[in-house]
């Protein structure tokens, strides 16, 4: 059985089948899996009221190595093999289970394993009605034994001894259980035949079980050869009992601080230290606590306690269902203003009347008989600021209805106001983009100048047809895509515009502002976007013989913004767009399908990028020719510097104070001076009359 199991392994692995499959047919998702634990999962996509599931054994014929054709008319062969079905609206969730014991074998031990590889099987999940196939899961299960502790477990607490002067182990290098690790000569599972072969190479000192190696600066363990004139004056007196090498350890008492999840300690908090916030600086309550409002990580999912910066605007999506629903932070925390007073939020509720932008009904299920739930579906926060205190907050949140089955788009917003701005659209004096915020475009070419720039946001099965958009906001680097189904006779040229025109979407513009507000009427404040197009191909279809290929599929779209920071207002540096370019991507297209080929769709993902460069305002200075040609004068590409030989008397040097580098600079220019003349022939001659 290992032998045919394993033979099988690399074509069972070439055959998986492909995501696509025709709509309306019963199909397992996935229908190959490649088992290494005791219990796998997959789905029925169909009705299984009518369908009878059995395992059968031996799917690979021992002789030819192939595959044997699925057949309903056999018996069921389970054997060590469980077989659960849980029946659910439109898929059954099919797990399959190995219930036998995969310990390795102690001495006179039955029903266990004898290898460490102990299952190499190949067995097929049928769904069958009467003699009829529907459909097949193909099961490749590779299950080493379990190598951990088999024997008696007592309940008695474990005694843990005095680690005063205790050894960490009589063995640290043994690691593994019932095997000998190799260069481990302390290990108990190693035969005298086996520490022949690293005898002469076993682990020393404390991980080699070793606890007491005598250490370096120990007087008493230099030798003569080794030891420099200084060390009798250095070196350390101590017992080996008090030896600073891992496996003892201090007899002193720990305890885990009681602080809870975003607590500070009084000593830093805002309120007491300082009196305003700085840019950046996480917004503080009343109980010292962060103020959390549901954010994205840098993976792309929501947290639900993200601290909220001073001056940082977002705008979030979080997906969610009625199962996973958690309610956030309650409204009536109260925010230290930045003074040590506190305000209260300001907060109103009304109700969703349009809930077509923020709920999205899964397909395939009922619509009577579901319960629902009145949940938030948005929450706008506006901070009025001034200087470094908050004045103000403004919290708007929106009701509606959520149902079983049903994805909510939950949207969380945070704008600074700034209270000496006459229009509230403007968070801050600063003119210039702040992480967060979105990208302005604009199409020139049409009467109405509003433009768009956007990437997806996949949701439900992430098919281009029911994704949605998000705009591009700036400085975040982002990363979408959608999933179309292709067939397997689709033209080439047809495949390319319809890529084309799904990407193209996404930029509904052919400017972008430079600025947060730039004047919609003033061309120098925008930046035309600069597109590089796809090549294409005079290619009408594919050729006879390469039905299901494609080249040259524009189906990735680059996004690439640079931009700058050109000053500051208020500390908060003022970033500007300087050039925004667009770029396609091309892929090879092929039809990809599982054991058999028939009318299906595959799957062509598309993807969007958008990265942000950030690039210096003023251009760097060009190098001299002379630091061009002569680069044994530079200092950062060489070793030896001639200009560094008077380096502390330099302005370069910045350990001290100038004035205090030359004095001291002099001063041993005239110490140098003064051995130099005393030195002379001529002194000593005057000094020797001088003493007659």
């Amino acid at each position: 059985m290992a032998a045919a199991g394993l033979g099988v392994l690399i074509p069972l692995l070439l055959a998986a089948p492909c995501a696509g499959q025709p709509r309306g047919e019963p199909v397992f998702q996935p229908s190959f899996i490649h088992m290494s634990g005791l219990r796998v999962n997959s789905f029925f996509l169909g009705d299984s009221s009518a369908v009878n599931f059995s395992i059968v054994l031996d799917a690979i014929d021992k002789e030819t190595g192939n595959l044997q054709v699925p057949n309903c008319s056999g018996s069921e062969r389970a054997g060590d093999w469980d077989l659960s079905v849980a029946p659910g609206v439109g898929a059954s969730k099919v797990t399959v289970t190995f219930t036998r014991n995969l310990q390795l074998c102690l001495p006179n031990a039955t029903n266990c394993c004898t290898t460490p590889l102990c299952v190499v099987e190949t067995l097929q999940v049928l769904a069958c009605s009467g003699s009829v196939v529907l459909a097949h899961l193909l099961i490749q299960a590779e299950i080493y034994a379990n190598s951990s502790f088999m024997g008696n477990v007592s309940e008695n607490a474990s005694v843990i001894p005095n680690q005063v002067f205790q050894p960490l182990g009589s063995c640290p290098c043994d690691l593994t259980d019932g095997a000998c690790d190799v260069r481990c000569c302390c290990d108990p599972e190693c035969t005298p035949d086996l520490k022949q072969l690293f005898k002469g190479s076993c682990f020393t000192g404390v991980f080699g079980g070793d606890v007491n190696p005598p250490f370096d600066q120990l007087c008493s363990t230099q030798t003569t050869e080794y030891t420099p004139d200084w060390f009798p004056f250095l070196c350390v007196q101590s017992s080996l009992n008090n030896t600073p090498f891992l496996g003892y350890f201090y007899d002193g008492s720990i305890s885990a601080p009681g602080v809870p999840p975003f607590k500070i300690p009084v000593e830093t908090s805002p309120g007491r230290l300082f009196t305003g916030y700085r840019p950046g600086d996480p917004i503080m309550t009343e109980d010292d606590e962060y103020f959390t409002i549901p954010q994205q990580s840098l993976v792309g999912q929501c947290v639900g306690n993200a601290p909220v910066a001073y001056l940082q605007d977002f705008d979030v999506k979080c997906l969610t269902e009625l199962a996973s629903y958690k309610e956030g932070l309650p409204h009536d925390v109260r925010i230290n203003s930045g003074t040590g007073e506190f305000i209260q939020q300001n907060v109103i509720y009304r109700t969703i009347t349009d809930m077509g932008k923020f709920v999205t009904k899964r397909e395939g299920l009922p619509s009577a008989g579901v319960s629902c739930q009145n949940v938030t579906f948005a929450e706008h926060y506006a901070f009025i600021w001034e200087d470094d205190n908050i004045e103000g907050v403004n919290v708007t949140v929106f009701f509606g209805s959520l149902c079983d089955g049903e994805i909510l788009t939950q949207r969380f917003t945070a704008e600074f106001v700034s209270l000496k701005s006459d229009n509230t659209a403007d968070m801050s004096d600063n003119p210039g983009y702040q992480v967060g915020n979105p990208v302005r475009a604009a199409n020139m070419n049409a009467s109405d100048t509003a433009g768009s720039l956007k990437i997806w946001q996949p949701a439900d099965r992430g098919l281009c047809t029911e994704a949605a958009h998000t705009a591009v906001v700036f400085g975040v680097d982002s990363f979408s895509g959608c999933i179309l189904e292709v067939g397997i006779n689709e033209d080439c040229s047809l495949l390319r515009g319809n890529v084309t025109a799904k990407l193209n979407s996404l930029i509904g513009a052919t400017h972008v502002g430079k600025r947060s507000n730039s004047n919609s009427s003033d061309l120098n404040d925008w930046v035309e976007i600069i597109r590089l197009d796809p090549s294409n191909p005079n290619v009408s279809a594919s050729p006879g013989n390469l039905t299901g290929t494609c080249p040259d599929i524009p189906a990735n779209l680059n996004i690439r913004i640079i931009s700058a920071a050109v000053g500051a207002v208020q500390g908060i540096p003022r970033e500007e767009i300087l050039a925004v370019q667009i770029s396609y991507s091309t892929v090879v297209w092929q039809f990809q399908c599982g054991l058999t080929c028939g009318n299906t769709a595959s799957l062509l993902p598309i993807t969007a990028s958008v990265q942000f460069i950030q690039v210096p305002a003023q251009p760097p200075a060009p190098m001299t020719r002379f630091q061009i040609n002569y680069t044994e004068f530079d200092c950062d590409r060489n070793d030896v510097c001639w200009q560094q030989l008077f380096y502390p008397l330099t302005r370069f040097y910045t350990g001290e104070p100038y004035s205090r580098c030359l004095a001291a600079g002099l001063a041993l220019a005239f110490l140098a001076v003064l051995a130099a003349v005393l030195g002379t022939p001529c002194f000593s001659k005057v000094w020797e009359n001088f003493s007659v």
